[in-house]
Parts: C-alpha cells; structure tokens; sequence
C-alpha cells in the first residue's frame, strides 16, 4: 500500500506527521472491516428500542382500557345510567346536580390525601377539595356500599338534588366511577354544632341568642324536609354533628346517608335500626317503625343540647351511671330542677322565659310516645314564636302530659312560678 500524499503544513514536526499518517491508515482499515458490526448493532438497539417503546405503550394502552372499563362497570353498578336519565329529565325545574369524574375528584383533594380530612365516621370520611373553578368543596367518600341499596342511594340522590333551602346543605354532584359512590356537596366552614358546644367552646356559640336562633334555622329546614319538599324526607340521623355552622354561624342540616323518601302515608318500616345512641326514639327502636315524629324526637335532644350544653350520652356525676341526655332532662324538668342544669355559659345572660318555653317544647318532642309529640311544623312555627316574643313573657315549666302544650301556644300566659302537676 502506497503512502498517501499528505501536504505538511508549515511548523509542524515530522513526527507529529508520521502520527498522522498511521491515524489515516488505520482508520481505513476500520472502515473496511467494522462497517457491517457497526450497522448491526445500531439496527439491534434500534429493533430494541422499538420493540421495548410498543411493549410499554402497549401496555399503556391495556391498563388504560382496563381502568376504562372499570369506570364503566363501576358507573352502571352503581345506577349511572339512571341517574342520568333521572337528572335530564329534571333539568330545568332544579338546578343540574353534576356527575363529577375520578380524575376531577382526585385532583380536588389531593387524591383523598389524609391532610384533607375535616370528618370521619362509620359511613365514610369527608374531605375537603377545590374545583378548577375555585370553589371549596366537601366531598364524602363512603367505606362501604350494599349493591342491594344502590337503588336507594339514587333516589336519594335526585331527592337531595332537588332540595333548595338556606339551611340546608346543598347538593353539588357526585361520581359513580368509583368502587363506592362519593357525594360532593357545599363546604360549610365553620365545623359542626357539637364541636362549638362540647369542644371548641367559643364565645359566640355561648351566646343564648345564637343558640335560638340556631334552633330556629334547623327546626324551619326540617320543616321544609317533612312537608314542603317535593315528597316528604326524614333526615333519620338528626344530632348536633350533622348540623354544620357557616362563617355567620347560621345553621345547616347535612348527611343524608340514612335518609329516606316516603309515600303519602308518612311511615317507613325497616329491618335495621339507623341512627346514633342518645338520639334514637325509642318508639322507633321497639318497633323498627320510623315516623316523622322519630325525627321530632331526636331534633328535641338537640334542644336540650343547646339548654344544658351536655352530650347526648353522660355519666352522672354522684353515681358514675350513664344515661341518655333525654332521661336526664325529663327527671330535672319532673324534679323542677331546670335551672340547676341550664349550661353554666347561658345561665346569666338568658332570656330566662325563652329558655323555659324552649324546655316545655323539648319535654313535648321527648314524650315517649309519637302520636303525642307535636310535628316539625308545629315545633318551628313555636320556636319562631317563642324567638320573637317581647321581653316582658311570662310562661310556666308545665310537666302535666296534658296541660304542658296549652301554655306555649297561647301567648305563654300565667306567671313565672313553677307549676308541677303529676
């Protein structure tokens, strides 16, 4: 083999020539001999890399249906398809209730992170989200589902959504995608009544004034449930936690996870006993059969809450027994011994006769018996009254099972003495 002619550049040692003769000699050899080993790999890595990049998008693509396919099976399980018949067909009579997706949902909360908790219970926990659209959100996920309830769960879902009251917590959407059904409702910001009266203790929430008019704004949405909506609707599970607070503390009933839609007949028969130990009628525990006056019933503990600022369940102090909150204020009320257990915080700054009428029309939403128990309508329509009442009324604590309605509805006439007639 020749020696190429290499033109030497002016400077430049012959040695570093020499190096640069050998570098172009043996880089043609290379030429020659690796051209083919090159190529093949280069088409082996490629070949890999194509065949790598279709296994993995493939394998994209599956799992992708596959979650699409859960979705879909979740969404008709869980009565999607009616729900969306159900909705179109009340569009325009209520306001729209909006089937919100997994991927919306899990973007709202942080994918349900546990720093967003702001509720938990037996039913499910709560967390707090936020919309693309900036509104705050609390969106409930359930623990677990009966699939023989989902029916019921549906209907419930076009009741609730066709509920407009001020004080009650609005309905925004839910979604179906999911292994249980989430409910997204309004966020209301400023907890619940119990945590004000049995936790927090703040300084508004003692206020009686507050305290009434609290019981004014549940007793008027209750009202509203059991007679104006567009069937009649027993909450079931009414207590001071499921009775949230806005930033004016202005009341709002919530979780209807147990609420029910009834005929015309106002009844509602059940194999299993729903509800919370304290506010649980005890007619309805007997006999399994729920009436309105069921929620009468658990709606006059939340009155004697707001009066004595005790839990539904307490221990005595001088015997350490554990008795339900009711019992104890019908032997106080039987023992003429209210005053002693009006909460300590109200006590001074009361309107004593207002607080007296409200004990008479807790002890007639306690009676043992249903039929003798006034309706919600009645029960809103005195707490309204006792609420506007002037100054200077006078009312007696009236214990007879037959008088103790004829004082509040009348103008809260006679004197401030207490009366007891057994």
């Amino acid at each position: 083999m020749s020696v190429p002619n290499i033109r030497t550049p002016v400077g430049i040692p012959e040695f570093y020539i020499a190096i640069l003769v050998l570098i172009h000699l043996g880089g043609h050899r290379c030429i020659d001999y690796h051209i083919p080993e090159v190529m093949l790999g280069l088409g082996a890595g490629f070949f890999v890399l194509i065949v790598g990049g279709g296994i993995w998008w493939w394998r994209k693509l599956l799992r992708k249906r596959r979650m699409t396919n859960r979705k879909r099976k979740f969404f008709k399980r869980n009565g999607g398809l009616l729900l969306q018949q159900q909705l179109n067909t009340t569009q325009g009579r209520v306001e729209k209730t909006k089937l919100f997706s997994s991927r919306e949902l899990e973007k709202a909360t942080d994918n349900f992170n546990d720093n967003r908790v702001i509720g938990q219970g037996g039913q499910g926990t709560v967390y707090k989200g936020m919309l693309v659209d900036g509104r705050s959100v609390a969106v409930k996920k359930s623990n677990v589902v009966d699939e023989d309830k989902l029916q019921e769960f549906i209907n419930e879902v076009i009741i609730l959504s066709q509920i407009n009251h001020r004080h009650v917590v609005k309905l925004l959407g839910c979604c179906l995608e999911t292994e249980v059904p989430i409910l997204v409702y309004e966020f209301i910001p400023n907890g619940n009544l119990f945590q004000h009266l049995h936790e927090e203790f703040d300084d508004y929430t003692a206020l009686w004034g507050v305290r009434m008019r609290i019981a004014v704004d549940i007793s008027g949405a209750f009202s509203y449930l059991h007679t104006a909506a567009c069937s009649p609707i027993y909450h079931r599970d009414i207590k001071s936690t499921n009775i949230l607070l806005d930033e004016k503390y202005r009341a709002k009933v919530s979780d209807f996870g147990t609420s029910r839609s009834v005929s015309i007949d106002h009844t509602h028969w059940t194999t299993v006993i729903s509800g919370t130990v304290g506010y649980v009628d005890p007619e309805y525990y007997g006999s399994s059969h729920f009436t309105e006056k069921s929620d009468v019933y658990s709606f006059g503990v939340v009155l004697v809450e707001l009066i004595t600022g005790e839990k539904p369940v307490i221990t005595l102090s001088e015997t350490q027994e554990i008795t339900g909150l009711a019992d104890y204020f019908r032997l106080a009320m039987r023992e003429n011994r209210l005053f002693e257990i009006i909460d300590a915080r109200i006590r001074n700054d009361c309107k004593l006769e207002q607080v007296i009428a409200v004990a008479n029309l807790a002890l007639r939403c306690l009676k043992k018996t249903g039929k003798t128990r006034p309706d919600m309508r009645e029960v809103s329509t005195a707490l309204e009254r006792i609420c506007s009442a002037p100054e200077d009324f006078q009312v007696q604590i009236q214990i007879d099972e037959e008088d103790e309605t004829t004082k509040l509805f009348r103008g809260y006439s006679g004197s401030t003495e207490i009366a007891r007639s057994m």
